[in-house]
């Protein structure tokens, strides 16, 4: 089982070093990069005097038509000398709204989509629906990468955020290439439930499946004493000096986790290492 898919969406020219970790990403896995190129059509019909609508659709979709070319250009352009990466670029124009069910069509069919932080400053206002809808229209794990990238190297030793749920469990599967590769991955298990599925062995059933798959696992769990899960891991992370996280997405629904807060959504904020999601 490898990654053979690789897939990526681009809005910005300013996202090129996406493309670069994608690209990366592609030639360690021997696999294929696919890039989508979007021109954004924010237009809000509403918003203009009676007749003037079709005028500024048609504006509007101009603009983003031109948007889409010009990344599409500089995508061909950026990698016009990686003679030994395979990849194909697409350029599509969506409105806000039309954007999860045409990413979601692309990401259904690939092994893992790789996408910057979407709460990055300088991000473009739609990458937060642009990780969403690979995740739940795709059904697309996502790598979710820092400012400084994708490392070179594949991750040696990976932190899987383990708390018994369908999610988490999802994201472990998806992610099984990468742990097999690893030299450490840790189980990371912060104040487990009492009536939970595993009761006073957290993390050992998880742990014994990935042992037989080949992957170096080792559990360790902790008492919460940072504000929030997220900060809990992300300080984890940092002690064993982790390459990478792994953990499920969105176990609460997403008008929840925008408005109050969430552990995925803090993840994509503050973590500093590549966060690998699945739900």
């Amino acid at each position: 089982m490898a990654y053979r898919t690789i897939f990526t969406v681009l809005s910005d020219p300013r996202q090129l070093p996406q493309l670069d970790a994608a690209a990366g990403l592609a030639a360690r896995e021997d696999g294929h990069l696919d890039i989508l190129c979007l021109g954004i059509d924010n237009n809000q019909a509403g918003y203009y005097f009676p007749g003037g609508s079709p005028y500024a659709f048609q504006e509007a979709i101009d603009t983003a038509l031109e948007d889409a070319a010009a990344l599409e250009q500089a995508v061909r352009q950026h990698l016009a000398g990686a003679h030994d990466l395979r990849w194909s670029v697409d350029s599509a124009v969506a409105q806000t709204g039309g954007m999860a069910n045409l990413i979601g069509m692309k990401a259904r069919f690939s092994d893992v989509t790789v996408l910057g932080r979407p709460y990055e400053p300088g991000a473009p206002a739609e990458a937060e629906a642009i990780v969403e809808a690979a995740m739940f229209e795709g059904g697309c794990p996502v790598l979710v990468l820092p400012a400084s990238g994708l490392p070179p190297q594949p991750p040696r030793r990976i932190l899987v955020a383990w708390n018994q749920s369908v999610e988490a469990l999802a994201a472990v599967r998806r992610a099984l290439p990468m742990l097999r590769s690893a030299a450490m991955v840790e189980i990371t298990v912060i104040d487990p439930r009492r009536g939970g599925p595993e009761r006073s062995d957290p993390g050992g059933a998880l742990t014994q499946m990935l042992t037989r798959h080949g992957v170096r696992a080792e559990i360790a769990v902790l008492a919460r004493t940072a504000p929030t899960i997220s900060d809990e891991l992300i300080r984890r992370a940092t002690e064993i000096d982790a390459d990478m996280i792994v953990m499920g997405a969105y176990g609460h629904s997403r008008f929840r986790e925008a408005i109050l807060g969430g552990a995925t959504r803090k993840m994509l904020e503050k973590a500093s290492v590549p966060v690998f999601m699945a739900r």
